[in-house]
């Protein structure tokens, strides 16, 4: 048993007629009855009833072809579905994250990818910066978009935003928006960072701002979690600095000071390996 004589027979069942049935499969019609005769013979039932005048479907023929369509409908859909993964249209894409681009670019990337590629599944991981780095290397991950990554010379990028820092305080900190003059106040305060290992850039950056306000930072937590940073600030355990969009859609106990008065930006960068781009390029083409 073949698909053509699944096509053979769903068509009899359609026209009723030999002759019309043939001619829709383009084939003649003696080889047509012979295919139909030969599937009957395999699974050792009588599909249709023939005589000179009329073709009838039997009971049994009739479970047989709604089966048989079935099939067919399911293998057309696995060769559209096929093609669809061949071209980046289908399959699944894996994307890692930090919490700000969360907040910011990562929801626009996914509109984009579901309104052009509405098949593709898609699995996110939030990850830091150094994780980013491997899972992309090792195809773990098709797609990362980090926090002032030191981008390695194996990775293709692409800037996609720049945020503003912002010091985040507790709630009932002295200092506030309507009395802050420049980050030298801050000189006396325990700093809440990302661990060095996780985003050397990053935590360069944060200890550049302390720098460049006279004082070295006094790192008392280290947690690459911007939730857990938050809570720790909440919870008077001393100050962060973090992109002002991390704040975003957070209700915390807190405030912060967007320090836009300082050279020191953070830059959401989407990073993938070469590798990724020629087996998807139809999925690279939206960025």
């Amino acid at each position: 048993m073949n698909i053509q004589q699944l096509k053979n027979i769903v068509s009899l069942a359609h026209k009723l007629n030999f002759t019309r049935a043939a001619e829709q499969m383009n084939i003649v019609q003696p080889a047509f009855s012979r295919q139909i005769k030969q599937l009957e013979e395999e699974i050792g039932v009588k599909v249709f009833n023939r005589d000179k005048r009329n073709v009838s479907i039997t009971p049994a023929g009739a479970y047989f072809i709604a089966e048989s369509e079935k099939i067919l409908d399911h293998l057309k859909k696995a060769i559209i579905k096929t093609n669809k993964i061949n071209n980046g249209e289908a399959g699944e894409i894996r994307i890692g994250f930090t919490h700000s681009a969360l907040q910011t670019t990562l929801p626009n990337i996914l509109k984009s990818i579901k309104q052009h590629l509405p098949d593709l599944k898609i699995i996110l991981r939030e990850i830091n910066n150094l994780d980013h780095y491997q899972a992309l290397l090792h195809g773990d991950l098709d797609l990362g978009i980090g926090t002032n990554p030191t981008v390695p010379p194996y990775l293709n990028h692409k800037t996609l935003y720049i945020d503003y820092f912002s010091v985040i305080l507790p709630e009932d900190h002295p200092i506030d928006k309507t009395n802050y003059k420049d980050f030298s106040v801050f000189s006396g305060e325990h700093l809440i960072r990302p661990a060095r290992a996780s985003g050397h850039n990053h935590v360069r950056k944060i200890e550049s701002i302390c720098s460049d306000a006279g004082f070295l930072p006094s790192t008392v937590h280290e947690t690459d979690s911007a939730i857990a940073s938050l809570k720790l600030v909440e919870a008077g355990m001393g100050i962060a600095i973090e992109p002002t969009s991390s704040l975003l859609g957070l209700n915390f106990k807190i405030k912060s000071i967007v320090l836009n008065n300082i050279d020191h930006k953070v830059e959401h960068i989407m990073m993938w390996h070469p590798d990724k781009e020629k087996e998807n390029p139809t999925l690279f083409g939206l960025f």
